[in-house]
């Protein structure tokens, strides 16, 4: 895993889970990140988390850099979504969100995993997450906002 700041964000990422790969290449693309993510093949729950945690790890020393601003927020939209990521750097990492995927299948990929995913994030980048969906019926542009809106929070955190 590794993470830098870019001018344009750009990311090369093998979960071994394609809707994943390309959500994490969405973040990357908005938050203006240049990113490496490779995770080795097993189970889906334990790449998920892997790659999350791989993410929040790396993102964790830009998010405290000198000149870091430390918080960050976006409201993004995925064609009829909208959905909204609100972080600060936190040494109590949480999430709370609106949105419930439980019994959801979204490109192949169980809507909880998505959300070990993003709880895996902010456990290693210490952050409290809040993510809210405004609009949206397809549960594929609900996610799609939601990547796109937490890549913008997390740009700004990183930056002054």
């Amino acid at each position: 895993m590794r993470v830098e700041l870019a001018s344009e964000g750009s990311a090369g990422v093998a979960t071994g889970l394609p809707v994943l790969d390309h959500l994490v290449g969405e973040l990357a693309r908005i938050g203006r990140l240049r990113l490496s993510l490779e995770v080795a093949p097993g189970r889906v729950d334990e790449e998920v988390a892997a790659a999350g945690r791989g993410l929040g790890d790396a993102l964790a020393p830009l998010l405290r850099s000198p000149g870091a601003s430390g918080h960050g927020s976006a409201w993004l939209p995925a064609d009829e979504a909208l959905a909204g990521a609100v972080l600060e750097v936190s040494d109590e990492p949480h999430v709370a969100s609106n949105v419930d995927f439980s019994g959801q299948r979204v490109g192949g990929l169980a809507g909880d995993v998505v959300a070990r995913f993003i709880g895996e994030l902010a456990a290693g980048a210490g952050l409290n997450l809040h993510i809210r969906v405004l609009e949206g019926k397809d549960p594929e542009h609900v996610l799609l906002a939601i990547f796109k809106a937490l890549g913008g929070a997390i740009g700004i955190a990183c930056r002054e």
